[in-house]
């Protein structure tokens, strides 16, 4: 029987009309995309709204997320579907970063919710390769991480946990090794493309370090390149010979032209061209061994 492999389509981040026309905004555009993106074979979604992650004032509305995913859930109740939040600094509590996280949970519509174990540099770089003077960081702290994970296990929901570094893993594995870490943990390894300022390249080898890191756990795991084609590259390819799973979408592509139909079309086939099949978000709730909240 076919693999089945997990499709993450990361909707919009904060890429704006002006950049790709094609990119979902208004949470109507959301679900609309979403549901199309599900329908083509993607298990899980992603997307921003409007408020910043860098700079805000630490809080998020969960009321545009509530307005595109009760459509979405309206249509198809097995969807997993998680948010992202506002990136910390001095003087904003975790409480205040994880408010809209709980309330969707509360409300019933929470797939995944958010795990991001440490400090990200979100630099750029000039045309002739210099790095510019930008000074923005997507800031947390062990203190963040420990709150996030907790939270999580309150709420009986998986977790989304972003790798954007090596470091990350260790706090992960901290975790593993104290056989503390709640169930539903899907590892989400984002690589740099050229445009983005951290992240391992997407090579093979880059990917071989990450698997030797957690390969006494068996967490599930997927690929994505962060301003870059992750099936263009060659690392989905690989990653699913792997064993892993992929996110693609407009977010991690920065694409101006295609849209995110187009690229989670492209990934079911090259599923199907390996020979395995796009997981549905009941098998993704199963793969990752999520918690059944919704049940409960």
């Amino acid at each position: 029987m076919a693999r089945p492999v997990i499709i993450e389509v990361a909707l919009n981040g904060g890429m704006s009309k002006d950049r790709n026309p094609r990119v979902p905004r208004s949470p109507d555009e959301i679900a609309g995309d979403a549901l199309a993106c599900l329908e083509a074979g993607a298990a899980i979604a992603h997307n921003h709204n409007d408020e910043a992650v860098l700079g805000s004032d630490g809080h998020h509305s969960a009321e545009p997320y509530l307005s595109a995913w009760r459509q979405i859930l309206e249509q198809r109740p097995d969807a997993l579907l998680y948010p992202t939040m506002p990136g910390g600094r001095p003087g904003i509590s975790p409480e205040d970063r994880y408010a809209h996280i709980v309330a969707l949970a509360d409300a019933g519509v929470l797939g995944l919710g958010l795990v991001d174990p440490g400090t990200t540099n979100i630099g750029r770089f000039n045309a002739d390769g210099s790095p510019r003077p930008d000074d923005w960081i997507y800031q947390n702290s062990f203190a963040d991480g420990v709150y996030m994970v907790e939270t999580c296990r309150a709420l009986g929901v998986g977790l989304s946990v972003s790798i954007f570094e090596p470091g990350f893993v260790k706090f992960i594995l901290g975790y593993v090794q104290a056989d503390r870490l709640p169930p539903g943990a899907f590892m989400k390894f984002y690589f740099g493309g050229r445009r983005g300022g951290f992240g391992l390249p997407p090579t093979a080898t880059a990917l071989d370090a990450y698997l030797e890191m957690i390969q006494a756990t068996q967490l599930p795991w997927l690929v994505s390149v962060q301003g870059g084609d992750v099936v263009g590259c060659g690392l989905a390819e690989q990653a699913i010979a792997c064993g892993g799973h992929l996110q693609v979408g407009l977010e991690p592509s920065g694409d101006p032209r295609r849209s995110n139909l187009e690229l989670v079309t492209e990934a079911v086939e090259l599923c199907e061209r390996l020979g395995c099949r796009p997981a549905t978000s009941a098998e993704a709730a199963q793969i990752l061994g999520l918690p059944d909240r919704r049940a409960a």
